[in-house]
């Protein structure tokens, strides 16, 4: 049985973390024991930095449709969607048919099969930007690839991206950077700000190999792209020869052909992963026939491109199941209007009990922030309490609502209209619970 939930109407922030921090303690013994062992074989009982969490992890057994259970027996609404990754929700029927029957036939098969044409042919037809493609095991990868790819065709060495940007593991730039990147020269803009990143093109464009951006920042706070700095980068990386690499591992989703059909923009390269690869690990590049044909190994001089499971079984059949059974237009469309007025809703309800909040994002794609008034760039983010995040984040666990502790969330075509209703039902009764902390001084 559940116990009460406390929250003192207090409006000593630390105190009440503390106290939230103790009360997801005592609800999960069995996450708290396991964490333990799991430190003895695992730095930090850690093999995914983004999971952990003070005081320590949840540990998931299972989860069917939209929930989760823990090892404590306590249930979630899963609205983290694994991360983009879990669009599907889990165990979906069509999915999971597939896989078995993928198992059936037997897993590494040493070499080519129909599958991968299948998949490739549904991810051209939806991207057309991507003239031709090539599969990855992430995105990370996908797009370490394309940007390698840039760099051959240009014969240039500098990569440009954007502060506060996450292109996976070895492409973070939050926060100056991280020490695991890939050892590219960088130049690194400042997303949104078309006069900066014009002149930047304008006084180096001839040494950028390529400019990496997501359409709208995922991991840095969901911060939409505005379409004159859009428009500004398709014009000058035209003008300087750069390749415009679209980054659209989470914000493919947006619509059946990713925000670059949202926006009308079409890059030279597309990178892909998550959700496309039916839940199973996946990654794409691909683009313009110039920088993929260096990949054809009939040719004398191709580049190599390796890796054991670029094509797995698994994944090709879960990722064509997926897509031509699954995720049909009407569904997509739906999910992302259910995801704005998510995300319209939630800022009418900050607006109404005037707390220091507020939802950025694009279609199921939303991030709850600390803070009021306008973001167009990660770095108006560094002022964000982590603190207030972190709270939220505890309480909403203890009351059955599982988001990322940054604020994340990302819908799946699990989740309902009534399960969004619960919840925005609960966060009113959180911040009202707890309105000396979250209202505006």
């Amino acid at each position: 049985m559940a116990l009460p939930v406390v929250r003192p109407n207090t409006a000593d922030i630390d105190t009440a973390l503390l106290e939230a921090r103790h009360s997801y303690s005592i609800r999960r013994p069995e996450s708290q024991r396991a964490h333990e062992v799991a430190t003895r074989v695992m730095p930090g009982g850690n093999t995914r930095t983004v999971l952990f969490h003070k005081p320590f992890p949840l540990r998931i057994t299972h989860g069917k449709g939209a929930r989760l259970w823990d090892i404590d027996g306590n249930e979630y609404l899963n609205l983290l969607g694994e991360f983009t990754a879990g669009i599907f929700g889990h165990t979906h029927p069509v999915i999971h048919k597939a896989i078995k029957d993928a198992l059936e036939r037997g897993i590494n098969l040493s070499a080519h099969t129909n599958a991968e044409i299948s998949l490739a042919g549904q991810i051209k037809q939806r991207f057309h930007s991507m003239d031709l493609l090539r599969f990855t095991n992430s995105g990370t990868e996908a797009n370490l690839m394309a940007v390698m790819a840039s760099r051959i065709v240009a014969k240039r060495e500098v990569v440009m991206v954007f502060a506060g940007g996450y292109h996976g593991g070895v492409f973070h730039f939050g926060g100056g950077g991280s020490p695991v990147n890939a050892p590219f020269p960088y130049v690194v803009g400042r997303f949104n700000d078309v006069v900066g990143t014009w002149n930047i093109l304008r006084e180096q464009g001839r040494q950028i190999a390529c400019v990496l951006m997501e359409p709208m920042i995922g991991s840095g706070g969901c911060i939409p792209v505005r379409r004159a700095f859009l428009s500004m980068l398709r014009e000058e990386t035209h003008r300087c020869g750069a390749a415009l690499i679209f980054d659209e591992v989470m914000t493919s989703r947006l619509s059946m052909g990713g925000a670059q059909q949202l926006f009308n923009v079409r890059p030279d390269m597309t990178t892909l992963g998550k959700y496309i690869g039916g839940g199973m690990s996946f990654g794409a590049f691909g683009g313009a026939e110039r920088f993929m044909t260096i990949f054809d190994p009939r040719l004398t001089d191709s580049i190599p491109h390796a890796g054991t499971f670029n094509n797995n079984a698994l994944t090709m059949a879960a990722g064509s199941a997926a897509l031509s059974q699954v995720l049909t237009k009407d569904a997509l469309d739906d999910l992302n209007r259910r995801g704005d007025n998510l995300r319209r809703r939630l800022n009418e309800l900050f607006a109404t009990l005037s707390v220091n909040m507020q939802a950025t994002g694009i279609g199921s794609l939303l991030n709850i922030h600390p803070q009021r008034g306008e973001i167009s760039d990660p770095d108006q983010l560094v002022a964000s309490d982590d603190r207030i995040k972190e709270l939220l984040f505890l309480d909403l666990l203890d009351a059955g609502f599982y988001m990322a502790r940054r604020g994340f969330i990302a819908l799946s075509l699990a989740v309902t209209d009534d399960d969004l209703n619960n919840f925005i039902q609960k966060i009113e009764q959180i911040l009202r619970d707890r309105r000396p902390i979250f209202e505006i001084a």
